[in-house]
């Protein structure tokens, strides 16, 4: 009997770990990558004896597939997806993939900020209540990698709106959304309303013994539940108003509650500031006790998690001015949480590879809490245009002239924040790139 032939798209983390899951599997496998592909990944695939291709995509070797499986980051409207798609070729995503191959739970988080500290500190709370969780998703590796070599009994999938537009029969069975603000447009034909749908199929599938934690607070969310049938049990979490079941803050407590539990905690005891992190911890918490996990676990993961790195990471004190690395603010809703947190007077470092940004709903934080604009990139016209009426904005192109002019331009007490709102490809691999540039520019000072 011929062998299902499995093709893979794209060669990056997610591509090369379902390349692995659909070798295991019994497939006849084949990677192509448009791109040049790195040598990790190339290394890895040679290790599996795994045929690949780099730099082209050769349509013989595509076209005679079973299924394709295209990594988040490529497009539907690519010449070779479209051509697949007209040959009735099924081309899935990798989380689709690996979801067939493991009957483990899934706690599958989205929204359009928060993911990656909210993806972590649900992790955190369920290994240290000893449950056997792995990480996946859009943070860590791959799912099909860790379903090819782990056996995990629950996952914690940080889910992007790109990875959920490939999904068809997956499942979450406890689904979160933390808020949809604009962002990626250009992948949805800027279409606002194509972007919130995207982050809706959190919820395709799930049934009555499932669950939806989601944020109240979010207009968008709030209307866009409105007018849907949702299956799964609610619990939605908000710091302005009193919930029945699931997650809110009242007199400086946070209470969260499912339908056989019930929760209390002070909010100082958190370790993260500002109320984006109240969020967070609120739908960790819910998660937390949907899985039973105890009160003085909860409480105790609650309350000594960390953070993310490059997500308002605190990092160094230098003449008493305080460096903060939030490379990982790719889009204006992210900066706009991070200048609600940080206080006092902030030197911001913001710019890159402009996404079409309205930057609008920064001025007023600007106006009130910002004394100077140090704009880094390639093209910082958007940034100047903006704000050049309100603060003043300098020009720099490297990390190092940006980090050196805040350092000029801050006083003792300011901090100096990086948090672009823009991708980073411009000058950087990537935002890790730009946050570790940052971190490396600062201690060189």
């Amino acid at each position: 009997m011929k062998r299902q032939r499995a093709v893979i798209l794209g060669a990056g983390e997610s591509g090369t770990g379902a390349a692995i899951l659909a070798l295991k599997q019994g497939f006849d496998v084949f990677v192509s990558d448009n791109g040049k592909i790195k040598p990790y990944y190339k290394k890895t695939l040679n290790n599996y004896n795994i045929s690949f291709e780099e730099n082209k995509h050769t349509e013989n070797l595509i076209l005679n597939a079973d299924i394709i499986i295209k990594s988040p980051g490529i497009p539907d409207t690519v010449d070779i997806v479209k051509k697949a798609r007209a040959k009735n070729i099924s081309v899935i995503s990798e989380i689709e993939f690996a979801g067939k191959y493991t009957d483990a739970k899934m706690i599958c988080i989205t929204g359009s900020n928060g993911k990656t500290t909210t993806t972590e500190w649900i992790f955190h709370l369920l290994k240290k209540a000893g449950l056997n969780a792995g990480l996946a998703g859009n943070v860590g590796k791959s799912l099909a990698i860790q379903v090819a070599e782990n056996n995990f009994d629950i996952y914690v999938l940080e889910l992007s709106s790109f990875q959920l537009d490939g999904m068809k029969d997956f499942k979450a069975d406890i689904a979160v959304l933390l808020n949809i603000t604009p962002d990626h447009l250009n992948r949805y034909e800027n279409k606002f309303e194509n972007y919130i749908s995207s982050k809706f199929r959190i919820i395709q599938n799930q049934t009555e013994n499932d669950a939806f934690i989601y944020c109240a607070d979010d207009d968008v969310i709030s209307s866009e539940i409105s007018k849907r049938i949702i299956k799964a049990g609610q619990y939605p979490f908000s710091i302005k108003k009193k919930v029945k079941q699931g997650a809110y803050r009242k007199d400086g407590k946070i209470f969260i509650k499912t339908n056989t539990k019930q929760f209390t905690m002070e909010n100082g005891l958190l370790t993260l500031e500002g109320d984006h992190n109240v969020y967070n911890s609120m739908a960790a918490g819910i998660t937390a006790l949907l899985n039973n996990i105890s009160d003085q676990k909860l409480k105790v993961s609650l309350s000594d998690f960390t953070g993310v790195e490059h997500r308002l990471e605190k990092y160094l004190k230098i003449r008493g001015i305080q460096f903060i690395n939030d490379s990982k603010a790719t889009n204006v809703n992210s900066v706009w949480y991070a200048l609600k947190t940080v206080d006092e007077e902030i030197v911001l470092i913001m710019g890159g590879q402009d996404k079409g940004n309205d930057y609008g709903i920064l001025k007023d934080l600007v106006s009130r809490k910002v004394k100077a604009i140090v704009a880094l990139g390639i093209d910082n016209s958007p940034i100047f245009n903006a704000f050049k009426d309100i603060v003043p904005v300098y020009d720099t192109k490297s990390m190092e002239d940006a980090v050196k002019l805040s350092y000029q331009l801050a006083d003792e007490g300011d901090n100096v924040l990086l948090s672009p709102a823009c991708a980073s490809f411009d000058l950087f691999k990537d935002y890790e790139d730009r946050g570790r540039k940052f971190k490396n520019a600062v201690r060189n000072l």
